[in-house]
């Protein structure tokens, strides 16, 4: 029997070599749902027959073959309905997949379902708990992804982010996530929100279920061959740092002790103070954005929108153009910089988010953490800190340079096996 926390890698391989079959693997991930969906409550659409026919039909091919793989609820899917967590489109169904499930589709992957999301991957919940705790929330807009990748209901799963949605579920679920740099994957079938922002993701269980994904949705992607000399790697708090709790931040300390030791060269990176405006014009830009993309719902079916949505139009209603186009600008003017500070490094590490998952379904925690790298279009890892089955999950998360996404999931690989106790080749001090 195939368990369902081998990683996708391990699991096609098991499929092309023979070693088990997609209907196999498709039962053994069903009888987790069956078991724990009802208090995990991850999928907004699921039909096990259908899962079942699928599987029994699938040819053994593929870079994912036979690969469970959960689709977040912003996503057109031919054969489930794509709500957006909203009333609005109670009734939607598309008439055909989005380009990057057509990808997974075609690599093989069978779809389990539609997960749960956030009312148009912005503020407002959903019912989705945190397999860990159920009674805390598993994070923002990907929510329902990363709850189920955490219960074993899939192998992968894809999210998308356009503040901290992908990697703030992966830090409180306990997951490997990937957001790639802004604009290297399609997001045609998509419903967007800040464009400026809007990126596809996935979460595995680990750094090679990241890189296998980005085979597949990254037309002509490689990652280098890992070398064996030390990483250099840059530690920056950001000027929020006074908001990680004290557990985040001793775990975060012992992690970056832990590659010293390997032989890692870290060192922290100070940047100059007006770095400390880009939360703020993160958030006024994706306001802003929000309200252009949400126009048509907001004149046509406002009394249907959530407290949170409406408060955004409100927000960039008391905007200007001049505001907007100057946050615009101020980022521009910085990207550069950032690039230059960040030169020397092979990646940045930093906190994923300043406390571990909070009590209660409503609230999800700040993104300043996530979203600051964002803000460039970075790619970004969460590498899962190792803890005991007792405490909950904290998250570290590893930048690279604008396009250097191949590069950042070499040197995410190597930090990884460190934090893991799992690496191979330490270096000698």
């Amino acid at each position: 029997m195939i368990r369902p926390t081998l990683d996708a890698t391990a699991l096609s391989q098991a499929v092309v070599t023979g070693e088990t079959t997609a209907a196999d693997v498709a039962e053994t991930f069903l009888e987790r749902i069956q078991a724990h969906e009802p208090d995990i409550q991850a999928f907004v659409s699921f039909d096990a027959r259908q899962v079942r026919t699928e599987a029994a039909q699938h040819s053994g091919r593929g870079l994912l073959a036979g690969v469970p793989v959960g689709i977040k609820d912003i996503f057109d899917t031919a054969d489930h309905p794509t709500q957006f967590y909203s009333p609005i489109y109670a009734a939607n169904q598309p008439s055909r997949d989005a380009h990057v499930v057509t990808l997974l589709r075609q690599a093989g992957a069978l779809i389990m379902g539609k997960t749960h999301t956030t009312e148009f991957a912005y503020m407002h919940t959903g019912p989705t708990r945190n397999p860990h705790d159920l009674a805390r929330t598993p994070g923002s807009s990907s929510a329902g992804s990363a709850a189920g990748m955490a219960a074993g209901f899939f192998a992968l799963a894809l999210g998308t982010q356009t503040a901290g949605s992908l990697l703030k579920p992966a830090s409180y679920c306990g997951l490997f996530a990937f957001k790639p740099s802004l604009g290297l994957v399609s997001l045609e079938g998509v419903k967007p929100l800040a464009p400026s922002f809007d990126t596809v993701g996935w979460y595995g269980r680990s750094v090679r279920d990241l890189s296998l994904v980005a085979q597949v949705l990254i037309p002509g992607f490689k990652v280098p061959e890992a070398g064996r000399q030390p990483l250099r790697l840059g530690f920056h708090r950001t000027s929020r740092w006074h908001h990680v709790e004290p557990e985040v931040a001793h775990a975060l300390e012992e992690a970056l002790d832990q590659l010293r030791s390997a032989g890692h060269h870290v060192s922290e990176l100070q940047l100059p103070d007006e770095f400390s405006g880009v939360f703020d014009d993160h958030q006024l830009i994706n306001d802003c954005e929000g309200a252009r993309s949400l126009a048509k719902e907001f004149q046509q079916h406002r009394t249907q929108l959530s407290p949170s949505t409406l408060a955004m139009f409100e927000r960039a209603a008391a905007t200007t153009w001049e505001q907007e186009s100057a946050a615009k600008t101020r980022l521009a003017q910085l990207a550069p910089r950032l690039n230059e500070r960040c030169q020397p490094f092979d990646a940045m590490l930093g906190p994923c988010c300043a406390m571990v998952a909070p009590l209660g379904l409503e609230g999800t925690g700040p993104s300043d953490f996530i979203k600051f790298w964002g803000a460039f279009g970075w790619p970004q890892v969460n590498i899962p800190l190792t803890r005991t089955q007792a405490q909950l999950p904290i998250g570290l998360q590893m930048m690279g340079r604008f396009r250097h996404d191949g590069q950042l999931l070499n040197a995410a690989e190597r930090v990884a096996s460190v934090l893991s106790g799992s690496d191979q080749n330490r270096i000698a001090p």
